[in-house]
């Protein structure tokens, strides 16, 4: 059995498109809500999930972390309750892993199509790391997975998948990542602020509500608050950036 997890950005999204051209059966694709992605990343796994379905694959199934009471919680309402920031701003990556792995894990270990192929081995699961980014290719296989990186095994880098994506008409997806991630880049924090008000206002918002002694803000070693205001002096100088991508991020 394999099942892919499906990130939402152009990574993923080649590696699927690769997966149909080559006759690979996907039979669980997942993708893990945070229920921070921005709208365009909802629109286009929606859209992506129709175009998969015309093309012989399964749909992709939205999965959520849930409560013990089955409640869904996102990231943003954990860290609003928690008064705290994305794990990552402190240089961890829990977040990723209770928000994207954890509900994926969960979906997996109560579907029969799952449960039926553990009792003969352990399930392929195919990640879309891509030849450029080799070294995140390194999650060990664990009782339950084997996993899989096709992008880097066929040698597809940033460019091959862009491409792959352009020779079936689709769109690009774009950069897939919690629109409050302390790993955006200055432009795209200002972006964000242009394109999406409303969301900034929630990722100022966060960061007001946060306890914070060891950094400034979700951009670690800057405020996003200070670098709104006062855009036209920072420039793409800011230093104390967080260079690392987090877990979720997919192109």
């Amino acid at each position: 059995m394999i099942v892919t997890a499906y990130g939402g950005g152009t990574n993923s999204t080649a590696m699927l498109i690769e997966c149909v051209k080559r006759g690979i059966k996907v039979d669980l694709i997942l993708f893990a809500d945070t229920g921070g992605e921005r709208p365009e990343t909802y629109g286009y796994v929606d859209m992506f999930s129709k175009w998969l379905a015309d093309n012989g694959m399964p749909e992709i199934i939205t999965v959520k972390k849930v409560t013990r009471k089955q409640e869904i919680l996102t990231l943003e309402d954990n860290c609003l309750q928690q008064s705290m920031l994305p794990s990552i701003a402190y240089g961890f990556k829990s977040c990723s892993h209770k928000y994207k792995i954890q509900p994926q894990n969960k979906y997996c270990n109560n579907h029969e199509g799952c449960k039926e192929a553990w009792k003969d081995g352990k399930i392929t699961k195919l990640i879309g790391y891509d030849a450029d980014e080799h070294h995140r290719a390194k999650i060990t296989n664990d009782d339950k997975y084997k996993y899989e990186y096709p992008l880097v095994e066929w040698g597809m880098g940033r460019d091959e998948c862009i491409e792959a994506i352009k020779e079936t008409g689709l769109g690009l997806p774009g950069k897939s990542a919690c629109f409050f991630c302390p790993s955006s880049k200055p432009h795209e924090i200002r972006h964000l602020k242009l394109q999406h008000p409303g969301l900034a206002e929630r990722a100022l918002k966060m960061e007001a509500n946060a306890k914070l002694t060891s950094i400034k803000g979700l951009g670690r070693g800057f405020a996003w608050r200070d670098l709104l205001a006062t855009e036209d002096m920072f420039g793409d100088e800011i230093t104390n950036t967080i260079e690392q991508s987090c877990g979720c991020y997919d192109g």
